[in-house]
């Protein structure tokens, strides 16, 4: 555990699965696979989305993939982020949900996080921190966002899931 971490800090964190990107082929593998035009439309809808809220994030963490670094990038701008999206490796699909618990973690009270990436991990992530164990079905499509106030990793993590919204629904609600 790093030193100075605060882990009885309570955050509101956002998590954004990455928008529609375009399948592999032969000259695009997997991390370097981009956003569809409709992926970049879905993701600025829910930047949109996230600005009408008045919602300022005081950090924004993604995967190195392309199409979740190109999410984080879009909602950064129109959000008017602080500063720019930050790239770390425990949020490439398959990481460890603790992992990505205890980077949040570090941030201190009433701090706003945002952070970017892929299934299985974004599901896992929620339902570990709702449940503290991990026993709940979730599941997040591409585009989809959580909110969970009052996030804390004192002993394990915690915090209360407000909302899961499909990007189509927050086109709606703009």
């Amino acid at each position: 555990m790093p030193a100075g971490a605060n882990f009885a800090s309570t955050v509101d964190l956002y998590i954004l699965r990455h928008g529609k990107a375009a399948p592999p082929s032969a000259r695009n593998d997997d991390s370097s696979r981009e956003l569809t035009p409709e992926g970049r439309k879905d993701i600025r809808n829910a930047a949109r989305f996230l600005a009408g809220k008045k919602v300022r994030f005081d950090g924004i963490f993604t995967s190195p993939l392309v199409r979740a670094r190109e999410t984080a990038e879009i909602v950064a701008k129109v959000t008017g982020a602080r500063e720019d999206p930050v790239v770390r490796d425990e949020l490439l699909p398959g990481g460890n949900p603790d992992a990505v618990c205890l980077l949040v973690s570090q941030f201190g009270e009433d701090a706003t996080v945002l952070i970017v990436g892929h299934e299985p991990l974004l599901s896992a992530l929620v339902a570990r921190i709702i449940t503290g164990g991990g026993d709940a079905a979730v599941a997040l499509g591409k585009g989809s966002l959580a909110k969970i106030r009052n996030f804390t990793f004192e002993r394990s993590p915690s915090g209360e899931l407000q909302w899961l919204l499909s990007c189509s629904q927050m086109a709606e609600m703009q």
